[in-house]
């Protein structure tokens, strides 16, 4: 029996049946549910458009249409129709991320119209912790980044941006929005950083945080300090400061090839729950 479907913006009045939704997953979820946690489901506060795939005309799915494409909960048939609709519109954001199955299957769909990528990353194991990492002693220097020093981390966040994605967050619009966001993870003080002779060895920021679970973003160790085992101590002293002050669960993800991030990460206590897929543009 063929299930009917159909998908269209989810009203800002739909929120909590939205929650509902992204509880479903909170670790897989995280970045989603923090920017809907902190703006609600109005377009214009949340910086794109919310998707919804309704049955019956109860909301099933969701897929976050910004600056990225996110499926989140999609099953095979709201994938659909969140392709079709996302063929209508055009594209508009710079990747594709989310779970691995319902990611490959949307760019699936979208490949033949939105191709080619300019990079496919298949599989990025997503792991989580909750518990701090035994015989391994968190990095005494690292501390969260002070409003002061922003000139300080700006330059280690565009290496790290850069070596990630393949490109410079600095093109286009010069930086603006790039600088904006790495502003208000140290307003918020989530950006923690190893700091010596003015510049940065070790850092990393908490990329969305909810009462569930936060995710770590943008590691990165200055590449004359590699090699040393500052990536485990410096992870284990953020995860110290996300599980006691901010949530329950850490999450992150990494490229499957990055074979010493998920070795560090390991040691650090994370064990893989899913997998991610990025398509970037």
């Amino acid at each position: 029996m063929l299930t009917t479907g159909v998908t269209k913006v989810v009203e800002s009045t739909e929120i909590s049946a939205a929650r509902r939704v992204l509880d479903r997953d909170p670790v897989a979820n995280a970045f989603v549910a923090a920017r809907v946690a902190a703006a609600g489901l109005d377009p214009w506060r949340l910086g794109g458009e919310m998707w919804g795939w309704y049955e019956g005309g109860r909301l099933e799915s969701l897929c976050y249409s910004g600056a990225n494409l996110v499926p989140i909960c999609a099953t095979p048939a709201a994938v659909h129709g969140f392709a079709e609709r996302a063929r209508r519109t055009g594209r508009r954001c710079s990747s594709i991320v989310g779970p691995a199955e319902a990611t490959a299957e949307l760019w699936s769909l979208l490949a033949p119209d939105w191709g080619p990528a300019r990079e496919v990353r298949t599989r990025q194991p997503l792991m989580a912790t909750t518990t701090m990492p035994a015989g391994v002693r968190p990095d005494p220097l690292v501390r969260r980044v002070r409003r002061s020093e922003m000139d300080v981390l700006m330059p280690a966040c565009v290496a790290m941006f850069t070596e990630e994605v393949g490109v410079s967050p600095l093109s286009g619009d010069g930086g603006l929005v790039y600088q904006a966001r790495v502003a208000e993870l140290i307003g918020a003080g989530r950006a923690f950083a190893r700091i010596e002779d003015g510049r940065v060895v070790f850092k990393a920021e908490l990329g969305a945080v909810t009462a569930q679970a936060c995710q770590i973003q943008g590691v990165w160790v200055a590449p004359e300090h590699r090699g040393r085992g500052l990536a485990v101590t410096g992870m284990a002293a953020v995860l110290r400061h996300a599980l006691a002050q901010v949530s329950p669960v850490a999450s992150l993800y990494v490229n499957d090839y990055n074979t010493p991030a998920r070795a560090a990460y390991r040691r650090v206590g994370f064990r893989e729950v899913g997998a991610f897929m990025s398509v970037l543009f």
